[in-house]
């Protein structure tokens, strides 16, 4: 009966760890597909195509200087 319950217990975790697991893959998703929208909509009013262009360039400009 122990090993049973045991097991019903370590299951139930998993089942809880998977869940959580999965709301934060969504959470995520939602975060990125809202920014990729604002990106896309600040591209358009500064009309630019190609959303790279807004991003930030790492270069020697960008290193801080001692």
């Amino acid at each position: 009966m122990a090993d049973n319950y045991l097991e019903n217990k370590y299951d139930e975790y998993l089942e809880r760890k998977a869940a959580a697991e999965k709301a934060r893959r969504l959470a995520w998703k939602k975060r990125m597909d809202a920014y990729r929208k604002k990106l896309a909509e600040e591209a358009e009013k500064a009309g630019k195509d190609n959303v790279t262009e807004m991003l930030p360039k790492a270069g020697k400009e960008d290193k801080p200087t001692e």
